[in-house]
C-alpha cells in the first residue's frame, strides 16, 4: 500500500505550473488530460464526465484517476501536441520537453507508462508545422517550411533504442505564407484555408497514392451555403469499429461555429459555437464528443452522435465537471489571440496572428490544495 506523505502530496497539488497541456483519448475512449495543473488525469468514459464529485485515486477506483507517471515528459513547451495510435492504443505526444525538442514521448494507455523515442528531425521545422497521424498506417505527415515530411511509428507503443527519421517527401502545392489547417478523413489530408480554393472546399492529398487531387472538393451545408476560408482548428472523429475516419470538426479561430465535415457525403453540418471563445482552445474528437480544451485550462464538450442530425443541432457544450473539481481552471482570460492545437487528426504550430503561442498558465489556489491533498491522503488509505 502506498502512503504518500503529507508533504508530499501538499507539493503534488499546490505548484503554480507553466506548461502546454494537451486532451487526447485512449483507444477505451477515456478521456486524459496530460500537464493539466502540472499533472496528468483519467477523466473517465463520457458517461461520468457530469459528476461534479470527484475521487482522486491513485490506483484502480475511483471518478477521476490520477495518471502522473515517471518517465512523462515536462510539457514545458509553448506547443505541445498529443495523438491517438488507435491500433496500439498509444499516445504520442510531440513538442513535450524543452531539453529534448527533437525527441517524441509515447504513453502506453495500456500499461500506463512512458517512454521517450529519440527522433532525426534533419531539416523538419518543430517551431511551424502541421501534422496529422494516418490511422491504417500509423504514419506522421507533416507539412513544415513548404515540405510535406512523414514520420512512421509502425507500431510502436514503447520507444525503441533506434531513431526514427523525419523524411521528406517532396514540396507542397502552396506559397510559403500558408498556415497549414490539416484534417484526416478516409486516409487522405484535407487542406483548408488554401489560397484561391472557394470557402467551404478542401485541397486533398491522398496518402496511400501519394498525391495531390486535381481539383478542391466541396463539402456544402444543406442550405447551400459554406464554412468560411478562415484558419481555425481540426479533428477527427475516431470509429468505435477501429476503422478510418469519415468525419472531422473545423473550429474557426475566432470560436463562431463548429463544422462537421463527412467525407462520405461531401457534406458539412453547422452546430453550436463553442460556449468559451478562445482562439488558443485545442480541441480533440473521440467517437461521441468533441473535447475543447481552453488556454485556462476549462475542459467542454459537445456531445456527437455521426448520423444523427436531429440531435446533433440540438446539442450544447458541457462541461467536463469531473475534471474540472480534480484540476479547476485557472482565471486567466480565455480569449486572447493566437493559436496552438492539439488534436487527433490535425496540429498547427502556428497560426496567422502569433507564430508561437504561449503556454496557459495553469495553478490551483492554497485553498484547492489542501482540499485535494486531504482527498489523497484519504484515497491512499483507502486503495
Amino acid at each position: 500500500m502506498f502512503l504518500p506523505t503529507l508533504a508530499f502530496l501538499f507539493f503534488l497539488t499546490s505548484a503554480t505550473v507553466r506548461a502546454s497541456p494537451c486532451i487526447t483519448f485512449d483507444a477505451n475512449w477515456n478521456l486524459l488530460a496530460f500537464g493539466l495543473n502540472g499533472k496528468d488525469w483519467n477523466a473517465g468514459t463520457q458517461d461520468t464526465w457530469s459528476s461534479s464529485q470527484f475521487l482522486v485515486v491513485m490506483g484502480s477506483r475511483g471518478l477521476i484517476f490520477y495518471i502522473t507517471a515517471s518517465n512523462r515528459p515536462p510539457f514545458d513547451v509553448a506547443n505541445t501536441t498529443c495523438y491517438l495510435s488507435q491500433y496500439t492504443n498509444a499516445i504520442y505526444a510531440i513538442n513535450a520537453d524543452s531539453k529534448n525538442p527533437s525527441s517524441l514521448y509515447i504513453y502506453d494507455a495500456t500499461a500506463k507508462s512512458w517512454s521517450m523515442q529519440a527522433v532525426d528531425a534533419g531539416s523538419f521545422d518543430y517551431t511551424s508545422f502541421g501534422a496529422i497521424l494516418d490511422h491504417d498506417t500509423n504514419v506522421f505527415y507533416a507539412l513544415s517550411q513548404g515540405n510535406l515530411f512523414s514520420l512512421d511509428m509502425g507500431l510502436l507503443k514503447a520507444a525503441n533504442s533506434t531513431p526514427l527519421n523525419w523524411i521528406i517527401d517532396g514540396q507542397v502545392p502552396y506559397p510559403s505564407g500558408y498556415v497549414p489547417v490539416m484534417a484526416l478523413a478516409q486516409n487522405h489530408i484535407h487542406f483548408l484555408d488554401v489560397p484561391n480554393v472557394p470557402a467551404g472546399s478542401a485541397d486533398i492529398f491522398v496518402i496511400h497514392y501519394s498525391y495531390f487531387q486535381p481539383e478542391p472538393q466541396a463539402y456544402p451545408l444543406s442550405d447551400g451555403s459554406a464554412f468560411l476560408a478562415t484558419y481555425g482548428q481540426v479533428t477527427s472523429f475516431f470509429q468505435a469499429d477501429n476503422t478510418v475516419q469519415q468525419e472531422f470538426a473545423f473550429i474557426p479561430a475566432d470560436s463562431s461555429a463548429t463544422y462537421i465535415i463527412n467525407v462520405e457525403t461531401n457534406t458539412t453540418q453547422s452546430l453550436a459555437a463553442p460556449t468559451t471563445k478562445d482562439s488558443k482552445a485545442t480541441y480533440f474528437a473521440g467517437v461521441t464528443a468533441l473535447v475543447q480544451l481552453t488556454s485556462n485550462g476549462t475542459v467542454s464538450y459537445l456531445p456527437y452522435l455521426e448520423g444523427n442530425t436531429s440531435t446533433n443541432i440540438a446539442a450544447t457544450w458541457a462541461s467536463v465537471s469531473n475534471l474540472a473539481a480534480a484540476a479547476p481552471p485557472s482565471s486567466s482570460s480565455s480569449s486572447s489571440s493566437g493559436s496552438s492545437s492539439t488534436a487527433s487528426g490535425a496540429h498547427s504550430t502556428t497560426s496567422p496572428s502569433n507564430t508561437t503561442a504561449s503556454g496557459a498558465t495553469l495553478g490551483a489556489s492554497v485553498q484547492y490544495s489542501i482540499l485535494v491533498t486531504c482527498v489523497l491522503c484519504l484515497a491512499a488509505f483507502v486503495v
